[in-house]
């Protein structure tokens, strides 16, 4: 999604951290691991050790920089970081008129890596939400890896849909989801899954009305998405699909083994919650074979 070029977004909280390194523990939730999964198939290094693990990871840096020169919308539009940051904005308005309660998550835009309490961020690890935290960590330079690797256009709104799935999943955690539905394993029908297509679909709600979040001026941050941003974000949702990843590495696409849903899965869950807004997200009251 573009932003509009007069828009004001240099009140966002989101900050630039990086620079340790520590083992990756078992609490992250959203598309973590991702790209261990993608260096590990596409350059022969096995990295997958790196996601194993229940422990609690080492403790999270304190502090951080404010995000540089992103005052504006034009800013945001030239630089991933303050895309990143500028959308925060949105989020937090789209949830705070949507969930009674809502608490801002905090933002760090990870640089190189940093250590949190559910392990390290990095682009090793992909982006995700740390719910003891209540922080989300994304390092933009994942999404230069879904290109690489993948062939896959991750452009602004695909970038976007990254940031918002992980909002969602900060909503869950706000609203009880991951207590009310804990780690039951893998499986097409899993908790885990249906979590994560939640958080899809949350991120398409989201992007239907993303254009109606306005900055302290009345002016709309994001301008409506187009058709090829839209495709393009759908086209990120795939990517990020289970089946997509196995098929990928060369081996059988084993259902069993999934923990965030297949490419279709992913797709139709975000194009539900576009269509149907949050409303259309309760994933948990669907029956395995339709899910």
């Amino acid at each position: 999604m573009t932003f509009n070029d007069n828009a004001r977004v240099g009140g966002n909280s989101a900050k630039r951290r990086g620079g340790t390194v520590a083992a990756v523990g078992g609490g992250a939730i959203g598309l973590g691991g991702i790209a261990v999964l993608l260096i590990s198939l596409f350059t022969g290094t096995d990295l997958t050790g790196l996601l194993g693990g229940g422990g609690s990871g080492a403790a999270p840096q304190t502090g951080g920089e404010r995000i540089a020169s992103c005052e504006t919308g034009q800013d945001a539009n030239r630089n991933d970081d303050c895309r990143l940051a500028a959308a925060s904005l949105n989020l937090d308005q789209f949830w705070g008129n949507a969930v009674e309660g809502y608490r801002e998550p905090q933002l760090i835009i990870v640089d190189g890596s940093t250590s949190t309490r559910c392990g390290t961020a990095s682009n090793a690890t992909g982006p995700f939400y740390c719910p003891p935290e209540e922080t989300v960590y994304v390092d933009p330079t994942f999404f230069a890896l879904l290109r690489e690797q993948f062939d896959t256009t991750a452009g602004p709104l695909a970038q976007l849909y990254v940031l918002a799935h992980e909002y969602g999943h900060h909503v869950q955690n706000l609203i009880g989801v991951m207590e009310q539905h804990p780690n039951n394993g893998t499986g097409p029908a899993s908790n885990g899954v249906r979590i994560e297509l939640q958080a899809d679909c949350f991120a398409g709600a989201w992007v239907a009305d993303a254009g109606d979040q306005v900055d302290e001026n009345g002016t709309p941050y994001l301008e409506p998405p187009t058709a090829q941003q839209i495709a393009d974000a759908l086209d990120a949702a795939a990517t990020v699909g289970d089946d997509h990843i196995q098929a990928e590495s060369g081996g059988a696409v084993n259902p069993e083994s999934w923990t965030h849903g297949s490419s279709e899965q992913r797709q139709r869950w975000f194009e539900a919650g576009r269509a149907g807004g949050v409303d259309a997200c309760d994933t948990f009251s669907v029956a395995a074979g339709s899910l």
